[in-house]
């Protein structure tokens, strides 16, 4: 009650100055009940909040804007952290293991905090901002088309770039972002290196990483969204790379990443059919290897005109990373995803779409503008037998990769993942969410995991927005 109190006050204060003052809280109970080695203790809860506010000015010609977080991490688990094979047992121990092994752990940093140029040398098409800033790829415009903007911001943005959003901390950029939005066409580049954060609520450092980010955004009337895109992506911090090679060869290799990733997607609707391809190519040069991978996603969706007050929504795909079937060849053939956001594609991240394929269907029900009920199922398996099962969302600390890897000891049957996931909201101010899966894990997670390969993550969610 207070801090909606305080919230009023400084948006009726903004209100009398011409700023505007928006700010967030999200809280959400997190259960955990890892696949199980016996070693540790994989099922715990924890909670984590996220508080934001952010105040600002728009004008004409210039805009600006300032956004201070303060994430909050309760009850982390202090056993769910062993040594190889098994590593983090769920992600609360990795908010634990990134947070100097603390139960509790909370920060206050600058999220945002940037200044938009707009009508550069009297082009009024035209923006650049500086900054710090959040940035999605695949987010660049939004179709009119509902269908379209749904399955864009659901399947498409965030796959290589995004700010780790549904991790309590999060990532920001630090650079520059041009905009030129035509009445067909836009386009977009991005300089910028990211901040510290996703785990580690300490979000206000850099990192030694940097990426340069250009795309060709289109459409054709109101049925069809397209991308061209092109990514360069240079990692120079000396850290331990994540790969399938011995530890005695990657221990002699603290080369930079200098991966270029090329590619693009396209979108269709007609009538109650919506189609989905996205796919990339990537070379470059992984520390002393040559880095030569792909990936590509291929979906359809269909909404029956049937049942209208439940709106169902149908879909199903086929994704394939590619991985690296030979280790000793001094060629990574491993799908590098960059600076994603895991989580849209693994609802219950115990995967990322690196050596991963993955056949998947989903059903949504939307009885109404308040609720979203949907379930989803995921038959996953390894892309190369040789290769490894690989987590995370990449850099987020100077000393820590940001991608683990577990071995495949020769199998490539990762598990399925069944879901449910329910969103209500209240009003524009209040949102309420729930989760629940469960993964049958297959030989990969069998072998490293004896005592229990099935795993469950569940969490309640409060989103207030003010």
């Amino acid at each position: 009650m207070r801090l909606l109190v305080l919230f009023s006050l400084a948006a009726l204060a903004a209100a009398q100055t011409g700023l505007s003052v928006h700010g967030s809280v999200r809280s959400r109970l997190e259960s955990w009940d890892w696949f199980d080695s016996g070693l540790g203790d994989g099922t715990y809860a924890f909670s984590g909040t996220g508080v934001r506010l952010s105040i600002g000015q728009a004008g004409k010609t210039r805009e600006w804007m300032v956004e201070l977080m303060a994430p909050i991490l309760l009850g982390l688990p202090d056993r769910a952290v062993v040594g190889a094979p098994q590593g983090q047992l769920g992600m609360g121990g990795n908010y634990y293991q990134a947070n100097g092994n603390s139960r509790n752990s909370g920060m206050v940093f600058l999220k945002q905090g940037f200044i938009r140029w707009k009508g550069l040398f009297g082009d009024e098409q035209g923006s650049l901002r500086a900054g710090r800033f959040e940035f999605s790829d695949g987010a660049e415009t939004t179709p009119a088309n509902p269908t379209l903007a749904a399955v864009k911001r659901d399947r498409v943005a965030q796959r290589l770039i995004g700010p780790f959003g549904f991790t309590h901390v999060g990532r920001s950029f630090d650079g520059l972002h041009y905009a030129r939005n035509g009445q067909t066409l836009n386009l977009t580049v991005v300089a910028a290196t990211p901040t510290r954060g996703v785990f580690q609520t300490d979000g206000w450092g850099w990192l030694q990483t940097g990426f340069v980010y250009a795309s060709l955004n289109g459409r054709i009337k109101q049925h069809t969204d397209w991308r061209l895109l092109a990514l360069y992506y240079q990692d120079w911090r000396d850290v331990l790379k994540t790969d399938n090679r011995p530890l005695a060869l990657r221990q002699g290799d603290f080369g930079n990443l200098r991966i270029g990733t090329f590619g693009g997607h396209w979108m269709r609707t007609t009538g109650p059919v919506d189609l989905l391809a996205w796919g990339v190519l990537q070379a470059g040069s992984w520390g002393r290897q040559d880095h030569r991978a792909g990936a590509v996603a291929l979906e359809a969706g269909y909404q029956p005109p049937i049942w209208k007050k439940l709106r169902p929504w149908i879909r199903g795909g086929y994704f394939y990373g590619s991985g690296d079937n030979n280790p000793t060849d001094g060629r990574h053939n491993t799908f590098f995803e960059v600076l994603p956001t895991p989580r849209p594609f693994a609802r219950f991240p115990f995967f990322n779409l690196m050596n991963n394929e993955d056949r998947h269907a989903s059903v949504a029900i939307r009885p109404g503008k308040q609720w979203v009920l949907r379930s989803e199922f995921h038959a996953l398996r390894l892309a190369a037998r040789n290769d490894q099962w690989l987590l995370g969302g990449g850099a987020f600390q100077p000393w820590s990769f940001g991608y683990v890897g577990r071995p495949s000891n020769g199998g490539r049957g990762l598990a399925n993942l069944y879901d449910l996931s329910a969103d209500y909201t209240v009003n524009p101010h209040l949102t309420l969410s729930g989760y629940l899966g469960y993964a049958a894990g297959h030989s990969v997670i069998r072998a490293i995991y004896p005592k229990g390969s099935t795993g469950m993550f569940a969490y309640l969610e409060v989103l207030t927005r003010f």
